[in-house]
């Protein structure tokens, strides 16, 4: 025996702690078809009801296209495990692909969770159908649906439809989450047959979705006003709502309500804040908005009290970013500074928020960005050029826009304040200032892999691709104008922007080009 043998330590002899720590960072299905039959106190460990009473078998991304394979683990799985556990298995999580296999002739009688995901709707739609579903369906009190429509930017008339079918389908449910997009939009729910859907849903008291617009909201709430509890909402836009729609009667019943809007609404004092009000016993409130202003003011702690929060006596949780974009280019007004800003929230005892404001309007214009501490959201949106800085870790998404240039000192800031951003989108025309400063400072993006610069002065195009000033590890997907980049990469040929191109895998043009020798080397994952 070679002095080697003695040092090799068999993963058997590794004590169970150890091992679950390793057997939870496997994908639920390699764990299963890999550990379970290999060894007693394999199947003790992997088939622990602790571990296994949440079942998740979502085709991983690098496995799509190895359908034979996938096929061959599962029904092992299916054959071979899951009747010896199907008893003690409480919640499932799975895809398209994995569906089938998972239910067939097996029953889940203490089932009580099922989330479908990356489903698209039609095949969905028939999945509902199926008389072994609906048999799980019926026990269902937790459900989350996550599917899409591959039509660009449009639903058909038949799309609507599939929520009311989901609550037909589930008539236990207590808790909903319902996501449907399509490539530019969310799922629109007009018109709902508010006695029908009221009726089956009277044992809802949570709701997660996210809606087209804001009618879809009012329709919604007054659609559940007698059982949620908790609505949490995610708009695409709110835009001028339809004076048909009641927004005036009392949520009584409603005890934590979340918006989140992913564009900027006119409309927050004519819409928003009504909707508010009707919510007299709230506990627990969310908002993360985008507002745009003419002839008024930033929003501040003052108004939020005025106009919302004093109509919520029980409220004990406020969480909020909102950004007000002033625009009051024919009228002068004066904006406040953001000590002024900050002293409206220690007035009203709001000592964990923080304030960046523009305290001089351009052309008019000006910016304010008001949140809570620590920041809840995990993206930034409609970020400009005051930004000060701070600590946000949960972000992965931030939107900058400004008429005023974003200088290198701000993309040092941006990268080392949130230092788990991946998705990256700026939209400024103005030519950076000072292309000289902070040029020995290198800036480093680690986690970056998503980069949109198609609506950017060529400046920023510069700023983020050359490696003299900025390095993106992990860049993929790049959003750009063809002509810019030619003449920021020099047809090509720069060195000081192939590094930064390396890895890209996804590149949006958003025009057709034949591709040169020199693109090829330059993008050679493509």
């Amino acid at each position: 025996m070679t002095a080697s043998d003695t040092n090799a330590i068999n993963i058997l002899d590794l004590p169970d702690e150890m091992l679950h720590a390793i057997f939870n960072k496997l994908n639920m299905t390699d764990m299963l078809y890999s550990l379970v039959g290999v060894h007693q106190r394999f199947d003790r460990l992997v088939l622990d009801p602790l571990l296994i009473n949440h079942l998740v078998f979502v085709t991983k991304q690098s496995d799509i296209h190895n359908s034979w394979v996938n096929m061959h683990v599962l029904d092992r799985i299916r054959e071979e495990i899951l009747p010896r556990i199907n008893e003690i298995v409480k919640k499932l999580t799975v895809d398209t692909f994995s569906m089938k296999h998972v239910f067939g002739a097996i029953h889940y009688p203490q089932l009580y969770s099922l989330a479908f995901v990356n489903y698209q709707s039609d095949i969905f739609v028939r999945h509902l159908s199926d008389n072994t579903l609906l048999r799980h369906l019926e026990q269902i009190t937790h459900l989350t649906v996550d599917i899409y429509s591959e039509k660009a930017g449009s639903f058909d008339g038949n799309d609507p439809c599939i929520f009311e079918l989901v609550l037909l389908c589930c008539k236990r449910l207590i808790d909903l989450t319902f996501f449907h997009k399509s490539s530019r939009t969310y799922l629109p729910i007009l018109p709902l047959n508010i006695p029908f859907t009221s009726y089956i849903i009277s044992k809802l008291t949570k709701l997660t979705i996210n809606l087209n617009s804001f009618d879809d909201c009012l329709y919604l709430l007054n659609a559940c006003i007698e059982s949620l509890s908790t609505l949490i909402i995610r708009i695409k836009r709110i835009l001028r709502s339809s004076s048909e729609i009641d927004n005036k009667k009392q949520l009584v019943k409603l005890k934590c309500f979340s918006l989140t809007t992913d564009w900027y609404t006119y409309y927050y004092d004519k819409q928003v804040v009504p909707l508010l009000r009707r919510m007299l016993n709230l506990e627990e409130l969310m908002l993360h908005l985008s507002v745009i202003r003419t002839g008024s003011a930033y929003i501040d702690g003052n108004q939020l009290y005025d106009e919302v929060l004093k109509y919520m006596p029980r409220l004990n949780k406020f969480i909020f970013h909102i950004h007000t974009h002033l625009n009051n280019y024919f009228i002068r007004t004066n904006v406040p500074s953001n000590d002024d800003i900050r002293n409206s929230f220690i007035k009203r005892e709001f000592q964990s928020v923080n304030i960046c404001a523009d305290e001089k309007l351009t052309y008019g214009m000006g910016n304010c960005h008001i949140y809570s501490l620590p920041y809840y959201f995990e993206d930034f949106l409609f970020m400009s050029s005051c930004f000060q800085g701070g600590r946000f870790n949960k972000v992965r998404m931030v939107l900058l826009l400004d008429r005023l240039p974003f200088e290198h000192k701000l993309f040092k800031i941006i990268s080392q304040g949130f230092p788990f951003l991946q998705k990256l989108t700026i939209v400024n025309y103005e030519p950076q200032t000072n292309e000289q400063q902070h040029l020995s400072t290198l800036i480093t993006f680690k986690h970056l892999f998503e980069l949109n610069i198609r609506e950017v002065h060529t400046d920023y195009v510069i700023q983020l691709l050359s490696d003299r000033k900025t390095r993106l590890p992990r860049l993929t997907n790049l959003v750009i104008e063809y002509k810019k980049l030619v003449v920021v990469t020099n047809n090509f040929t720069n060195d000081m922007t192939r590094l930064n191109c390396a890895k890209i895998k996804s590149l949006i043009t958003h025009k057709t080009f034949v591709r040169s020798q020199n693109f090829n080397s330059y993008f050679p994952c493509l």
